[in-house]
């Protein structure tokens, strides 16, 4: 007897071995059932050898007491200590899984089918579970006998007598047996529809691949005919539908004995939209004609598994050739890479980090890599076509198209995680890819996969580790052969031959594979430090660049910023260990000609695209740019030399906009797609306005100090007009100004005149001198008497002016005029005199009213280039920004001097304050922001695809598809982009009829 307040060595004894209920678990030992084999060390270890010694012994017990006589228990007992093999098999399912202990309570004699140890057990086929099932008569008998089989496999797995392959591949033959048994249920219940049809079962995924889980759905579609050739085709095909439907409920259907699994049909063509079973004729005359590229991928693992042999073998042998074609069609490897990037979109939050299958890392990461490259280099090599994962895995190395470093590695973390998986669900035979919160779930689980120390944090560890290893593999794996094809690389390795590289660079929308070979040996070949970092990077931004339209010219810019950067020390460096340079220097670099253009005249701006010290892609403040190109201005030996300096400010300033706007619009790993477009467009016409204000604050400055010195005889002011004023400047926008200007005290007023007449032309003339950096324009147009009136005129004279000729157009435009540069009081001035003008107390009259209607009609006739599409014209087409904006202006004009709000340069805060005020609802006012948005966004969208502006979409498709990925539209999506547009400026144009011409 045990002293009070001491553990008994029994408990010791249990801790010792696993238990984390000693209590319990001594309990059942002093049980009658257990009371003989209580101190048993060969009990003991055998149970402390399984995942989960207490759930091993309750299960034991429960199995003891389920045996209907003494006689029975003896036997169970006597075996169990008598025969190893059985010891381990039974304890080790019962210890791994409930759902098989419950299945041995229910029905106790079949822990004798473990008992067997033949050569010919350890690897079953089809054949032995055919006879396993062969006398199930019903739903239910076949349920039992499913189980017993599963047990066997379950035990020979969790004892380590067959691998995770062998495992896989015994389930998805223990499927087909099982298919085959409920067709011949089915056949059965209905012996007339089985001699009126010949009835072929396909498994698909990965029943078809021979890679099935321990619970999942088992994936198939149905091929039916006539048994007769000359019978009819209709009720042959009804026939064989209800064949299929019944051996289908007899797989899923809930009985006493549960459920086997689901059999799902929905990877069928039109899958739940149509039929269930389709002759041969009709299947391939829907592939031929309308499948879409997943559904090829599918076919890669189908496998006929039940039902008429013959007609299963000429499905697949139809479909084959087919699938092999697959990667011929345009847009292929986005189309694969954009589906697995939306199986990662579905996940729910709370479950991405659990996902072994669905997840970053995870199981489909293997399973779409490598089927991506069988389906690519496929066509020409045979060996590549098997429907196994690991299969093909080993096919891929042995071939030259994946490393076999990388394929080892690959390798092994699949086997980890699919155990992983198996393991988790063998536990209860549900479902799930998820790995199990619970720390006890979580030790079972790593106990089961013989991590015995430190069960839970190893088996965390471990996991990491091998996802880490999916996740990097899967970037790279279709990258990385087109460098060993080029580099010489890794002695002794089998490598990707130039046709193949070439293979794959087309299917991943290279238009000149051999220009991109001859880059990619430039970059990547030799001995250096260089070289081998490049080696380390390529993999990842080949994927980056064909994610985008036009991957040539990215790898192309990649490689002149290299050859320019290359032998600098941080470049590289940068690249290689900031996470989000390299991705944002990629989606930069295949955006189009604008930043690459802004970039490669001073790629040191490259350092702008890091996440450290170098002020990232975040644009500057009006004041912060003010600062540094007055400083730039200071330093200057000449007004020359400072607005070379101004301009070099400005084109970095520039591309860090273009490049945090295409970083917004395309998303990366780091940084999601932005989801408020209109914050975008903010950002830029904010970024671009504050810019080019500094620009001209800087070159007034040099200008002034190049001739006279500190002080210029007359106090001189910018004013900015147009979107420049509104602080909505385009990345190709001129600069809309007007310049006035006040004498000093005791200066002749045309000596004045002459001098701020001399600035402009200076100022015009340095901003647009040819040299590396992009000029600036500026456009003094919408000045009083328009080109026909002084280029600088006086304070006065612009107060005599409109108080004497004023037309409406002109206070239409000064709604936008804003101080921007020069003598800020005068600025100050200039604007309290033009606010009676645009902001009018008591608003407009009619016959104003009316003539702003007459020069928006007239404008929409006269200037709308020749041949262009008013529907896809951004600017002056029904919807487009000038809709929006004269829409906008005309409430400004007749509400501006009662609504606060309403005194703005600004389109979109002007329309949010008349919405406030009651004149336009809140539908209207979202119709009108997401049609200027948008028109705004393809005008940016059109400059930085072709480096000029342009007011309508381009007409070349490259082009126009690279426009289309900034918009978010994807590869092959034109024509809905293009859709999208004319949708949202069709509802704009409806709300200005409702709004400016009534």
């Amino acid at each position: 007897m045990t002293a009070p307040g001491r553990r008994s060595s029994t408990f010791t004894r249990l801790l010792r071995h696993g238990f984390t209920d000693p209590s319990a678990a001594e309990r059942l030992l002093d049980g009658a059932e257990l009371a003989e084999l209580r101190a048993d060390p060969v009990l003991l270890e055998a149970l402390g050898a399984t995942a989960d010694p207490d759930l091993a012994l309750l299960g034991l017990v429960r199995l003891l007491e389920a045996q209907p006589d003494p006689t029975a228990r003896r036997e169970l007992l006597d075996t169990l200590i008598a025969a190893k093999p059985l010891r381990d098999r039974l304890l080790g399912v019962l210890g791994a899984s409930e759902a098989l202990a419950d299945h041995l309570a229910r029905h106790a004699g079949d822990w004798q089918a473990l008992v067997t140890y033949e050569p010919r057990d350890l690897h079953r086929g089809v054949e032995e579970f055919e006879r396993g099932l062969a006398e199930a008569t019903d739903p239910v008998s076949l349920r039992v006998a499913y189980r017993r089989c599963l047990l066997s496999i379950a035990a020979r797995d969790v004892c380590g007598t067959i691998d995770l392959a062998e495992t896989a591949a015994e389930l998805a033959d223990l499927a087909t047996a099982t298919l085959r048994a409920a067709l011949a249920l089915a056949e059965a219940a209905a012996p007339e529809d089985a001699a009126r049809c010949r009835l072929a079962v396909i498994a698909m995924g990965k029943c078809g691949g021979h890679e099935l889980n321990y619970v999942s759905d088992v994936d198939v579609i149905f091929v039916g005919e006539p048994a007769d050739p000359d019978a009819d085709e209709t009720k042959a095909l009804r026939a064989a539908t209800s064949l299929a439907s019944h051996m289908m409920r007899i797989c899923s259907e809930s009985t006493v004995e549960g459920s086997i699994w689901p059999v799902d049909a929905n990877l069928r063509p039109e899958g739940r939209n149509g039929p269930l079973v389709r002759t041969l004729s009709s299947h391939l005359a829907y592939y031929q004609r309308w499948a879409k590229t997943w559904e090829f991928q599918a076919l890669l693992k189908a496998r006929p598994v039940a039902g008429d042999p013959g007609l299963g073998g000429e499905y697949v042998a139809a479909l084959q050739p087919l699938v092999w074609q697959a990667a011929d069609r345009e847009n292929f490897v986005p189309d694969v890479q954009k589906m697995r990037r939306r199986v990662v979109e579905n996940i729910p939050v709370a479950e991405v980090d659990r996902q072994l299958k669905l997840g970053p890392g995870g199981l489909r990461d293997v399973e779409f890599a490598v089927q991506l490259l069988q389906l690519v280099h496929g066509r020409a090599d045979t060996s590549l076509h098997s429907g196994t994962t690991l299969d093909a895995l080993a096919a891929l190395a042995a071939g030259g198209y994946v490393g076999r470093a990388d394929a080892a590695q690959l390798d092994e973390a699949y086997r980890f995680l699919r155990s992983m998986e198996h393991r988790i669900q063998l536990h209860r035979l549900r479902r799930t890819h998820l790995v199990p919160e619970d720390e006890a779930d979580l030790r079972r689980l790593g106990r089961s996969l013989g991590l015995r120390t430190d069960p839970v944090a190893g088996l965390l560890r471990a996991w990491k580790r091998h996802a880490s290893v999916v996740r990097r593999l899967h970037e790279k794996l279709f990258y990385r052969p087109l460098l060993d094809a080029v580099a010489q690389l890794a002695p002794g390795e089998a490598r990707l031959s130039p046709e193949a590289a070439r293979e794959r660079l087309v299917a991943l929308g290279y238009a000149d594979p051999a220009a991109a070979l001859r880059h990619l040996e430039a970059l990547a070949s030799g001995v250096t430090r260089k070289a081998a970092i490049q080696r380390t990077l390529l993999p990842v931004l080949l994927g980056w660049f064909a994610d985008s339209a036009d991957p040539d010219t990215g790898l192309l810019n990649f490689r002149k910023v290299s050859d320019a950067l290359g032998t600098t020390p941080w470049y590289l460096r940068l690249l290689r260990d900031e996470g989000a340079a390299a991705e944002n220097l990629a989606r930069v670099l295949s955006a189009g000609r604008l930043a690459p253009d802004l970039l490669m005249r001073a790629p040191e701006a490259v350092a702008l695209l890091g996440d450290g010290a170098a002020g990232g892609l975040r644009p500057r403040g009006r004041a912060q740019l003010e600062q540094e190109t007055l400083a730039a201005v200071r330093r200057a030996d000449d007004a020359v030399q400072a607005v070379t300096a101004v301009r070099g400010v400005r084109r970095r300033e520039l591309f860090r906009t273009a490049a945090a706007d295409i970083v917004g619009s395309y998303g990366t790993d780091a940084q999601p797609v932005a989801a408020d477009q209109g914050a975008l467009v903010d950002l830029v016409g904010g970024a671009v306005s504050d810019l080019t204000a500094a620009t001209l604050a800087g070159t007034l400055r040099a200008v002034v100090r190049e001739k006279w010195g500190d002080v210029l005889p007359t106090r001189f002011a910018i004013i900015g007009m147009g979107r420049f004023g509104g602080h909505e400047l385009g990345y190709g926008s001129d600069a809309d100004v007007l310049f006035v200007h006040e004498p000093r005290d005791g200066v002749d007023e045309r000596e004045a005149g002459d001098a701020a007449n001399k600035v402009v032309s200076e100022m015009r003339r340095l901003l647009q001198v040819p040299s590396a950096d992009p000029p600036l324009l500026i456009d003094a147009d919408l000045r009083p008497e328009g080109r026909s009136g002084p280029l600088v005129r006086t304070l006065k004279s612009y107060a005599a002016y409109y108080r004497r000729w004023s037309l409406g157009w002109e206070s239409h435009a000064l709604l936008r005029a804003e101080f921007v540069a020069g003598d800020e009081e005068l600025g100050r001035r200039f604007i309290e005199l033009i606010d009676p003008l645009r902001y009018p107390a008591g608003g407009l009259g009619e016959d104003a009213v009316r003539e702003i209607r007459r020069l928006k009609a007239r404008m929409e006739s006269e200037r709308l280039p020749r041949g262009a599409d008013p529907k896809l014209h951004a600017k002056l087409g029904p919807g487009g920004l000038s809709d929006v904006e004269w829409t906008v202006q005309l409430f400004q004009l007749r509400h501006g001097h009662e609504v606060a709000g309403l005194r703005t340069t600004r389109t979109r805060p002007a329309l949010a304050a008349a919405r406030d005020a009651g004149l336009v609802s809140a539908e209207h006012t979202e119709i009108l922001d997401e049609a200027w948005v948008l028109a705004t966004r393809v005008r940016n969208a059109v400059m930085l695809v072709r480096g000029r502006a342009a007011d309508t979409f381009p007409t070349d498709p490259r082009e126009l598809a690279a426009v289309g990925r900034y918009l978010g539209h994807g590869p092959g999506h034109a024509g809905d982009m293009l859709d999208a547009y004319r949708r949202t400026a069709r509802r704009a144009r409806t709300v200005v009829e409702d709004l400016f011409y009534t």
